[in-house]
């Protein structure tokens, strides 16, 4: 054990109902002996504490508009936008941009105008720092709780676990946060005080599994519920998303999950196949997650039942408590924090919406039509293309009538041409009923597309979006948007259960149980689409190991659009670079309907594997050997 001093830095503005202060009461930046910070519970858990503010929620860590939507689900005509950078393959700008939760450097940060680092104490998510910088910073923090260990005299054998459990959840999670970036990494486990010389991991399932073994760790350290915990009495009735078992269990099972997949599973090489996995690892996840299910029978956790009850996840949750903690929709396992700003709050829960609707000084990113249409089915259950297909009973897709007949969840989340806003006194008439149409009998477009940060796709989408008695939030309407708050998007349930399908299908098949749990993949997906109010998958569907895998790749896509998956699920099943996730497309038709079209926006520069991965900083690359760049950088 080194001799240093620390610094404490008091962590304001959490998203959580408790404060730092409640367990650590000194001075902000306060400089103090090692043998001071865990002499007891309370500064322990004070110094610890400032690790939840170091994950980032992407959502609210961009600028005054947010840019979290990376994938083939959002297009954006600002070129100095992320999402716009990296459809031009230009993943190296990260280094030099500061307005996304991936660039290096702070914008806004108070005293400073362009700030490296950014702090923990800012209110608002896009102060404090982005995903390298967090990670390296509590991953470094963990490791100073777990060298410190024997300083813990003070505590009980329960608060030193605890405190304990967080560090190497901490640890695991910071790396995990920078391997679905930039790829395999070090498994840093030791504070280092001079030159770090640590070699690059030749594979992701070598870290993986070394990262593995901290999860393990942490569940076996971690509460089921800090409230039914004698340490976690202060706080009793505000611990909600403090670490737990169940979110320990999550994590470790995803980090297998992505270890397991097929970009991971090929290491770069030619010859990559989307339907092969690691089986092994598979199982291992399914495991894991089979354990949160568990905790979801004894009650810790509940998913929300039918689609009104899922507004209550999304966003009908009272500003300033922590979201999805209602009897109806008890769906949140971890997030970070987003800070109490409410304008960048706003900006998030609106960004499929456009400024003159809004008013929350969002520009609107447009859901693209490719991704609406190849994932957004029918209400029969069935893909449009399998719809079409004729191979599951009669088609119900129209060509002409395009917006019918389709899957609930299409209504719920997505606003298409001649939806209704909201029929409330004082809303303009202009945006009382979506005008999406790209041209009229005058070659004009409609109100709502192609001019003034409206839609450039066709559609717009409004899921954090409130809604209460088919009233929307708009400029001149009801302004209901500042009661609430939207969802975190780091884990939910719903999550868990698409991650478990994934990982039994692959490592059993749809239809048989792991040793640990007594639901199948099939099942388990059959759960999401009854309470959507849609048909269970086809049973031809089911008994075809790669089509079935699709149908959960398609399910996962709906349910979890817009949250900040979509690129990096794309990358680790090592698609991206095919032509139906890397061309982004809008959907022209006139005003009358009487023709439909697929058009082009971008075609997004995305070749295998060199745009699967971040690349690393140079100097990342030249402080010794033993630390290639990403291939093709």
């Amino acid at each position: 054990m080194k001799n240093f001093k620390i610094k404490i830095v008091l962590v304001l503005g959490l998203l959580f109902m408790f404060a730092c202060e409640d367990y650590l009461d000194i001075a902000p930046e306060a400089e103090i002996d090692v043998t001071d910070v865990f002499e007891t519970f309370e500064t322990s858990q004070g110094f610890i504490e400032e690790a939840y503010n170091l994950v980032v929620d992407y959502g609210t860590n961009g600028w005054s508009f947010q840019d979290y939507i990376l994938g083939d689900d959002g297009y954006n005509t600002q070129s100095f936008k992320y999402s716009n950078i990296l459809d031009r393959g230009e993943l190296n700008r990260w280094t030099t941009g500061n307005l996304y939760y991936l660039a290096k450097r702070n914008r806004f940060q108070t005293g400073s105008n362009n700030g490296t680092i950014g702090s923990t104490n800012e209110e608002q998510g896009r102060g404090r720092p982005k995903v390298w910088t967090a990670s390296m910073l509590g991953i470094r923090k963990a490791n100073v709780v777990l060298a410190n260990e024997d300083l813990m005299v003070g505590l009980t054998q329960a608060e030193k676990n605890v405190i304990l459990g967080q560090a190497y959840f901490f640890r695991a999670f910071f790396h995990n946060e920078i391997m679905k970036f930039w790829g395999r990494f070090p498994h840093i486990q030791e504070v280092f005080t001079g030159a770090i010389d640590i070699p690059r991991p030749e594979t992701y399932k070598e870290v993986a599994l070394s990262i593995n073994e901290d999860y393990k760790k942490a569940i076996e350290l971690l509460p089921v519920n800090w409230d039914n915990e004698p340490y976690g009495a202060r706080t009793r009735g505000d611990n909600a998303g403090r670490l737990t078992k169940g979110a320990a269990y999550a994590f470790q099972g995803k980090n297998l999950l992505f270890a397991a997949s097929p970009l991971m599973f090929f290491n770069n090489q030619p010859g990559i196949n989307t339907y092969t996995y690691d089986t092994e690892l598979a199982a291992m996840a399914a495991d894991a997650f089979a354990e949160v299910l568990k905790l979801e029978q004894a009650g810790e956790y509940h998913l929300a039942e039918n689609m009104e009850d899922y507004k209550k996840v999304l966003w009908e949750t009272p500003r300033n408590t922590w979201p999805g903690l209602v009897p109806e929709a008890k769906e949140l396992i971890f997030a970070g924090s987003a800070g109490s700003h409410v304008g960048s709050t706003l900006s998030f829960m609106a960004t499929g919406m456009p400024r003159p609707i809004a008013s929350t000084g969002t520009q609107c990113t447009s859901a693209t039509h490719n991704y609406i249409h190849n994932n957004f089915g029918m209400a029969n259950g069935l893909s449009i293309e399998d719809d079409l297909s004729g191979a599951y009973g009669t088609p119900t897709y129209n060509p002409l009538r395009p917006f019918d007949n389709r899957d609930p969840r299409f209504y719920a989340w997505v606003f298409a041409d001649r939806d209704t806003l909201g029929t409330r006194a004082g809303i303009p008439s202009v945006n009382r009923t979506m005008k999406l149409y790209s041209v009229d009998e005058n070659g004009n477009s409609g109100a709502h597309r192609d001019r003034n940060n409206y839609s450039w796709t066709g559609y717009m989408f409004k899921k954090f979006y409130p809604e209460i008695d088919g009233q929307y939030h708009s400029q001149r309407g009801n302004n209901i948007i500042r009661n609430f708050t939207g969802i975190r998007m780091h884990m939910r349930l719903t999550d868990v259960y698409l991650m478990y399908a994934e990982a039994l299908h692959v490592a059993r098949g749809a239809t048989t149980a792991p040793g640990s749990f007594s639901m199948t993949a099939e099942q388990a997906i059959n759960k999401l689409r009854a309470r959507a109010g849609i048909a269970n998958v086809n049973p031809a569907i089911v008994a075809d190991n790669n089509k079935f895998l699709d149908e959960i790749r398609r399910e996962r896509a709906v349910e979890l659009s817009w949250e900040g998956h979509r690129w990096v699920d794309i990358r680790r099943w090592g698609v991206a670079h095919e032509d139906k996730y890397r061309i982004k497309t809008k959907f022209n038709f006139d005003k009358d309907w009487t023709f439909f079209e697929e058009a082009v926006i971008v075609d997004r520069v995305c070749e295998y594997p060199k745009h699967y991965w971040m690349p690393f900083e140079a100097n990342q690359t030249q402080f010794y050997e033993g630390f290639p760049q990403n291939p093709g950088w």
